[in-house]
């Protein structure tokens, strides 16, 4: 496991990007597919990605989903509608569901310190530490860094709330938080990581799927590397299109990196994740109130303006305002052999999820997005 935000990709592309609207398997409708596939295929050709997985949203439905490729170079098995992919960051906004509804039944507050709820410390001597929030993590203003190592030791680089830094140590704290107010820890396995860091498995999966997957009907999506999911995996690939070693997930994997680039998941899953926030249910137990929500997808930092579009952050995932199409909600992630991105209208209620194992998968993205953006997203400006 190594998450990592190196190429976060609005940092490297033309704002919001989208993908093709395609019918489902069957439709008498003529397929789309049989304009974009080729280009797709063509793609994965030059940059040397091994397996591609795309679903789409229309109607607040999923509309189509495919595979490309294969999951595994060594093996040749193709990828299809069931392959799971890393997530890399696009779990953030998994994680950021939960710790909404955490805050809607009273457990945690958006705006109280996060050291009043925990006797440990995720950070000595920096007493800033003592004003970080849920909103400052979840809005990336905690001050934290993207993550620490051994040449960059854990600090706080500025007041919270004084600007925007992506940080996904900041998720790391809340998880833990969480974990001491609703899960428990593990006696085993333990295990070090970035900077000598130490940390034991904990009941995180449980937890996320009990209270958010299963509720979704995520059925093939976790944070722990399982017999049956082992059936489904994609394995990573280098640059140059060849295996990675697979990497087996453990409760403490699930523990140091869950929320911030844990979850294994489809792109049908992940869609399904989507349609909850774009045409949310009546509230329940595992879903959000209005109030919730809306407060969720509301802008509050600004983060960067460019030529007819604008890119804040809300509650977990980044919000662009565009002038060609209107708001659209998003979460890329990036992490060694797999690239994703998952990308939304809320006014349209159309959306895709693309998720690739190859190290160059961003560069597909990036390269794609104009041509899928118009496709999906040309009559939904507002």
């Amino acid at each position: 496991m190594e998450p990592i935000s190196r190429r976060e990709l609005f940092r490297r592309s033309t704002p919001p990007v989208a993908y093709a609207l395609l019918p489902l398997k069957g439709c008498a409708t003529r397929d789309p597919a049989a304009s974009i596939a080729p280009r797709i295929t063509s793609l994965m050709a030059e940059h040397s990605i091994a397996g591609l997985s795309l679903a789409i949203v229309r109607g607040a439905s999923i509309m189509w989903a495919r595979g490309f490729g294969v999951r595994d170079a060594a093996s040749g098995v193709a990828v299809d509608e069931g392959t799971m992919f890393e997530a890399a960051s696009m779990s953030k906004p998994v994680f950021a569901y939960a710790v909404m509804k955490l805050c809607e039944k009273g457990i945690l507050q958006l705006d109280t310190p996060l050291t009043r709820y925990t006797s440990g410390r995720f950070l000595e001597g920096d007493p800033r530490l003592h004003f970080i929030t849920a909103r400052h993590v979840l809005s990336h203003t905690s001050g934290l860094p993207d993550i620490r190592s051994g040449s960059r030791p854990l600090k706080i680089h500025f007041a919270p709330g004084e600007r925007w830094q992506y940080s996904g140590e900041g998720y790391a704290y809340l998880q833990s938080v969480a974990t001491s107010l609703t899960g428990s820890v593990l006696a085993s396995p333990c295990s070090t990581y970035e900077a000598g860091l130490k940390v034991c498995g904990t009941d995180f999966d449980a937890q996320m799927r009990t209270n958010l997957l299963s509720p979704f009907g995520m059925n093939l999506s976790g944070y722990l590397w399982t017999e049956v999911f082992a059936k489904h995996l994609a394995r990573p690939h280098d640059t140059n299109g060849k295996p990675l070693p697979p990497r087996h997930y453990t409760s403490a994997d699930a523990a140091r990196y869950g929320s911030m680039g844990g979850l294994l998941t489809t792109a049908a899953d992940y869609a399904k994740f989507v349609i909850e926030i774009m045409a949310p249910k009546p509230a329940d137990t595992f879903r959000l109130n209005t109030a919730s929500w809306r407060e969720m997808l509301r802008p509050q930092v600004k983060v960067e303006d460019g030529p007819g579009y604008s890119i804040s952050w809300a509650l977990g995932w980044k919000i662009a305002r565009t002038a060609e199409y209107g708001e659209l909600v998003s979460h890329g992630g990036d992490q060694t052999g797999f690239h994703s991105l998952a990308e939304f209208s809320l006014a349209a209620k159309t959306g895709y999820v693309i998720l690739t194992n190859g190290e160059n998968g961003w560069k597909l993205i990036q390269t794609l997005a104009p041509e899928l953006a118009r496709l999906v997203h040309g009559r939904s400006k507002t």
